[in-house]
This record gives structure tokens, C-alpha cells and sequence, in this order.
């Protein structure tokens, strides 16, 4: 099904309609698990990305959508997520534990390509925001590398005055980064501060976006205002911190 609605819908979409552009294809490894770790601009990212990718991309998703019983919208929800492959993640306890990670996992281990979204919401205005250490817990736990990935131009814009349409968006992927050196350290807090900012910097360098060393949730819910989310604008991810001390005692 995953194929079924890959090639017969959305690739024909966005590629030949949306005309939409991959840059950096070979970095993705032919075989093997691997995190796509993307900004997310819009919400055209969750099928621009997989529709240009070769290989299948699945996305974690929120447990509770895979139950289908809240009526028959999220039923027909529950249904699609199973029929193309997507993973479950429980929230359930608040932070996401290693035990609510273990379907990601399995499909990491297994082999696949899992899609995350770090900053863990849509850019408020059209900057980099902060990224939740999920990402790099993941990494470490399942043993693979982040690639970072760069997406421009999926913004919904108006075509014939009515239609929504996404126009030329971009897809660059980066080279992956290893952090394979920390395995063994996926419930210390500074590693995972560390790998995330510099897997925020790796996409930061590919998109050029401004960055601001907050999280866009905090923005989008009023919680931070704009005056203050600009006061917390870096140069880069990250800034001036030092790499955490690999296992062993021996600085990175």
C-alpha cells in the first residue's frame, strides 16, 4: 500500500505537478536504518519528503491515532497509518521514554528510513527553532546515523485564485552524521543536548533560516511573544558549547 499511494498518488503530485526538486539524493544510504531529520515550514513537508526519496520513508505518529475509535473519520486515519507503514510513538507518560520508542526502534533496527521532525511542531514564522533531544535519542538507542535535511517552498500558496497548491518546493539532503562514538549514552541529558544542536546546525547550514534558541510550541501557544522568542536569536545552534566527553573520558 505504502508503493500504492507513494507512486500512484502522491510522487505524481508532487513531482511532475508541484515540480518539485531533490538536491544531495546519493547521501541517503542505499540500505540500513537512518533518521531523516528535516525543518518543518509547513505541513506539505510530510509528503514532499517520502514522495521524493527513493526509498520508504515512514513517520512516527501518535499512538492514540492508530486506535480508529473516535468515529469514522479517525478510523479511516487508523487505517491509512497501518496501511503505509507508519510507527506508533506513546506519549502517553509526557517525555518520550526508550519504552514508548521501541516500535521506532524496531523499525530503525530493521533497517528503515524513519522521518523526524526536531523542532516537534511547524515553525511559527519561518524560522529554525529549537529541536527536542528525541532525535538523538533515537540515534543512539538503535545504533544509526541523522541525516539532515533542508525543505524550501512547501508554504501552500493559491494557484487560479482558489486552488491550494505547493509551487517548486526543494528537497536538500545533507551528509549523514555519525554520533555512533556516544553509543550507550541515550539517557544523558548533555550528549543529547549536544547531538541535537548539531544536528539543528547541519540543517540550519543547508536552509540558511535564522536561528532561535527557543521552541516554536512555546511561540505558537502564546506562552513566549515574538519580542522574546527575537531576543533568543543565535548565529547557530548550539553556540559555544562543548562537545560532551565520549565514553571513556576522551573529548570528541
Amino acid at each position: 500500500m505504502y508503493n500504492f499511494f507513494k507512486y500512484g498518488l502522491f510522487r505524481p503530485v508532487v513531482a511532475w505537478l508541484f515540480r518539485a526538486k531533490l538536491v544531495g539524493g546519493e547521501n541517503v544510504p542505499a540500505t540500513g536504518g537512518a533518521i531523516i531529520a528535516a525543518n518543518h515550514i509547513a505541513v506539505g513537508e510530510t509528503y514532499v519528503v517520502p514522495a521524493m526519496l527513493t526509498r520508504p520513508l515512514v513517520y512516527p505518529a501518535k499512538a492514540e491515532l492508530f486506535k480508529g475509535d473516535r468515529g469514522p473519520g479517525s478510523a479511516i486515519v487508523a487505517w491509512f497509518l497501518k496501511s503505509v507503514g507508519m510507527v506508533p510513538l506513546d506519549r502517553s507518560g509526557g517525555r518520550v521514554s526508550l519504552a514508548g520508542l521501541e516500535p521506532v526502534l524496531d523499525a530503525l533496527k530493521a533497517g528503515g528510513l524513519v522521518g523526524i521532525y526536531p523542532e516537534g511542531t511547524r515553525s511559527p514564522d519561518g524560522r529554525l527553532y529549537k529541536g527536542r533531544t528525541g532525535v538523538a535519542r533515537m540515534a543512539l538507542a538503535a545504533g544509526v546515523p541523522i541525516i539532515p535535511v533542508g525543505v524550501s517552498g512547501t508554504e501552500t500558496v493559491k494557484k487560479l485564485g482558489f486552488l491550494p497548491w505547493i509551487d517548486r518546493p526543494v528537497v536538500t539532503v545533507g551528509r549523514p552524521l555519525d554520533f555512533s562514538a556516544y553509543a550507550g549514552l541515550h539517557d544523558d541529558r548533555a550528549t543529547l543536548r549536544w547531538i541535537t544542536d548539531e544536528v539543528m546546525a547541519a540543517i540550519q547550514d543547508i536552509t540558511g533560516q535564522t536561528y532561535v534558541d527557543a521552541y516554536g510550541s512555546s511561540v505558537k501557544s502564546g506562552a513566549m511573544s515574538r519580542a522574546e522568542a527575537d531576543a533568543r536569536v543565535l548565529s547557530r545552534p548550539g553556540l559555544g558549547a562543548t562537545p560532551p566527553a565520549l565514553p571513556g573520558g576522551e573529548l570528541s
